[in-house]
């Protein structure tokens, strides 16, 4: 019922061309109450560390659902500004339905603190379509390796609960790396579908303990290695650069499925790309380049320019450098082409810049 008012409210209102969106109207009498934006409300809480918060969440009728591995971006507004982040869901893949964000909490994280200790249940966020190319194949492979560290357990966790759900037959060996065993969310689900499911396999390994534990090609050889075994990773930089240099060494490169959600270590600027003025022409504000990226620098000098994912892939931070050369600080290449647009994320100015913010 409330979808079909939507749509006739919408409809109705859209036909005036009123200045405003249809949802910005509706929102006013239930913020689940949607045209065209896709949002979700919560409807469960957990912690199930002290690192982290595990949402569910309810979506609108837009919501069409997402592919093991993808990702989604999540909207939440906090002291009147929307910030936005990605997340990938831990549930299932699936066409409808709730969805489950575990969230890892970062000591200095706007979004993840808030998600932790501001979010109550009831609370509608805001959502877009799922996205990424992070997957597993339509024709499953017959062994199956799946590797992630900290918060990069969701989208692989996502992958095993997909295949459990299938009927998967195939040996599934889930490689999770922690700081310890209390740092390990959903540990009483994966040591339960590897006592309750044949073929599967959970191994931990704790990085922060007496013993520390980081990755070694003992950790995964037996599996990795085998005929037709596909390997699937998600997590830190150094965790992933890990892996890829252990399946170079015993060629199996072609097999590696990756999927980050942290840039590499940026590339370093050189003594004469630092120094000048960065001016954000629109805020009338001026301040000394100091070598980070535009987005840091602006932040700090009390702007609050939007952005989303901070690594280049969503493009919610895109700005007009109006004059001047900035540097790529993933790829490390210079650019100096006026008034064009530019990723203030992952864009740091080099000697005097001008940028639209």
């Amino acid at each position: 019922m409330a979808n079909r008012i939507a749509t006739l409210v919408g409809s109705l209102v859209e036909a005036t061309a009123t200045p405003y969106p249809v949802d910005r109207y509706l929102e006013f009498i239930d913020p689940m109450l949607t045209w065209r934006d896709t949002r979700a409300k919560v409807v469960d809480i957990r912690r199930q560390t002290d690192r982290s918060t595990t949402l569910t969440l309810r979506t609108t009728h837009q919501w069409k659902g997402h592919t093991a591995g993808q990702y989604v971006e999540v909207g939440v507004v906090i002291n009147g500004t929307r910030h936005r982040r990605f997340y990938s869901p831990a549930n299932a893949e699936a066409q409808r339905g709730d969805i489950e964000l575990t969230v890892a909490v970062h000591e200095n994280g706007l979004v993840s603190n808030h998600l932790r200790s501001n979010v109550r249940v009831g609370d509608v966020l805001s959502l877009e379509t799922a996205g990424g190319t992070f997957a597993l194949p339509a024709q499953r492979p017959a062994e199956i390796v799946l590797i992630s560290g900290g918060s990069g357990i969701t989208p692989v966790l996502s992958m095993l609960r997909t295949l459990v759900s299938e009927g998967h037959t195939g040996p599934i060996t889930f490689v999770h790396y922690a700081r310890s065993p209390q740092d390990v969310p959903y540990s009483v689900e994966l040591d339960a579908i590897a006592r309750s499911v044949p073929g599967v396999e959970v191994r931990l390994h704790y990085t922060r303990t007496a013993s520390p534990e980081h990755f070694a090609a003992d950790h995964i050889n037996d599996v990795a290695e085998r005929d037709g075994a596909q390997v699937y990773m998600c997590g830190p930089a150094a965790l992933m650069s890990a892996v890829r240099e252990y399946a170079d060494t015993v060629g199996i490169s072609d097999r590696i499925h990756s999927e980050a959600f942290t840039i590499e270590a940026p590339t370093p600027a050189s003594a004469d790309q630092l120094g000048g003025d960065l001016v954000f022409a629109k805020s009338n504000v001026t301040a000394e380049n100091d070598g980070r990226t535009i987005l840091e620098q602006a932040e700090a000098a009390g702007l609050t320019p939007e952005f989303g994912c901070r690594m280049g892939i969503c493009f919610s931070c895109t700005k007009v450098r109006k004059t001047g050369t900035t540097r790529n600080v993933v790829t490390g290449d210079l650019d100096s082409e006026p008034d064009k647009h530019i990723q203030i994320c992952v864009t740091a100015p080099c000697g005097d810049v001008e940028i639209d913010v």
